[in-house]
């Protein structure tokens, strides 16, 4: 599956993918799946939850090393102050210094929560 989506972007764009566009396709396979993930666990089909979970594992092998949380974190207080944020209205200006940082290497729903969180604390 993976293979096929790859193969559908670079059809779209009509040319090789390069490295970032490789990683982004990657990225959203992983998301797919831990929806898909989230979303079987709730309707308690265990069967599903294997074949996801593995899927899983296969996914990551390919993508980067995932950032710890306290990595997450750190970049995220550098973007607060690199940007001056004093508020939780700097939230969108804070996503878009953090999320170029962590690209393929952080799930975007932790960073979206760690963001929330720092601003929060301000």
């Amino acid at each position: 599956m993976i293979k096929a989506s790859l193969q559908n972007d670079q059809i779209k764009l009509g040319r090789e993918l390069n490295a970032e566009e490789e990683l982004t396709v990657l990225s959203r396979e992983m998301k797919q799946r831990r929806d898909s993930l989230v979303e079987f666990q709730k309707a308690n089909r265990e069967d599903l939850v294997q074949k996801v979970e593995e899927e899983i594992a296969i996914v990551e092998k390919y993508l980067p090393a995932q950032l710890t949380d306290e990595e997450i974190r750190q970049i995220v207080k550098q973007a607060i102050q690199k940007v001056g944020a004093t508020s939780s209205a700097a939230f969108g200006q804070v996503m878009g210094v953090v999320m170029p940082q962590v690209k393929g290497k952080a799930d975007g729903n932790l960073v979206n929560e760690t963001v929330k969180e720092e601003l929060n604390n301000l």
